[in-house]
């Protein structure tokens, strides 16, 4: 199955999707699931199943697509996890290098990336999205895929010149990360490591890699986190970047208003979003370069 978040008007609400349209979940089965979180339960897929042959309810042409999950309580990413990547940035350190990233961040398919007036390196990064469904703590590698809700793909926006030594500091920009279009259940993956993952830049392909080339597989990367940090329904994992990125081209390639990026993962779907220059603060005001 393939479960959205999305907006109808000013109505937000979660839905299954059909080849012909999306059925909205939510209006029928608010009283017993609150959002997108809820449904992608063990309890909650059970239910949206009896729904698959409903008549939908929307075309997809009317809807606005918000991030997968919209609201997790950990949103978790993993860098250099791709060897070309590592080689890239002369990464030598063995363990999973991780990240945050906070929910104001994330924008959804078909809706704008923004790029912060405050930098001139903000680059794209293409990657497996795993979202949680079960509580996890202290689990082991052997029960961790039993713990996975589904997967999506991911536009994880990097603000170079802002991530320093620290990579959080270059992840947390508003609407920088794209996150969709949907959730592709976990039985709709028979394995999540032989996956294509392709990402364009204005229709140039700009990184080609199989998910089987990660170095931290899924199963020990959730087994890690859960060693230290619960996870819950909707928590979010980010996978890791394959090689490509703008940064390490020669010259480098960095996100401009105008751009369009695409993301697409083998039996998952294909994420879009177009770059828009930041025209002033969340709240409207005008904002000066740094």
């Amino acid at each position: 199955m393939k479960i959205l978040n999305f907006r109808v008007g000013q109505t937000k609400t979660f839905g299954l999707l059909r080849d012909d349209g999306v059925v909205d979940l939510g209006l029928r089965l608010s009283g017993r699931f609150r959002d997108v979180r809820d449904i992608i339960t063990p309890e909650g897929l059970e239910f949206a199943k009896l729904y698959v042959g409903v008549q939908p309810d929307y075309d997809v042409a009317t809807i606005e697509y918000l991030p997968v999950i919209d609201k997790p309580e950990r949103i978790f990413g993993v860098g250099m996890n791709y060897i070309e990547k590592r080689i890239e940035f002369s990464e030598t350190n063995p363990a999973p290098t991780l990240f945050i990233r906070l929910p104001h961040s994330q924008t959804g398919h078909n809706c704008p990336i923004r790029k912060p007036l405050e930098t001139a390196e903000f680059d794209y990064e293409g990657e497996l999205a795993v979202v949680i469904g079960e509580p996890a703590y202290r689990i082991s590698s052997r029960e961790a895929y039993s713990k996975v809700a589904g997967y999506s793909c991911y536009m994880d926006g990097s603000v170079r010149d802002w991530q320093h030594s620290w990579f959080t500091a270059g992840k947390n920009w508003p609407q920088t990360g794209g996150f969709g279009p949907w959730l592709v259940t976990r039985d709709e993956i028979e394995d999540p490591h032989d996956l294509s993952l392709t990402t364009w830049l204005n229709g140039k392909v700009v990184q080609n890699e199989s998910t089987g080339k990660m170095i931290h597989k899924i199963s020990d990367i959730i087994a890690y986190i859960s060693t230290f940090s619960p996870l819950a329904p909707g928590d979010v994992i980010l996978t890791g970047s394959p090689g490509g990125v703008g940064k390490k081209r020669v010259p480098p390639v960095y996100l401009r208003d105008g751009d369009v990026v695409e993301v697409e993962i083998e039996s998952v779907g294909r994420l879009r979003n177009i770059v828009k220059e930041e025209g002033g603060g969340i709240d409207g005001s005008a904002r000066r370069r740094v």
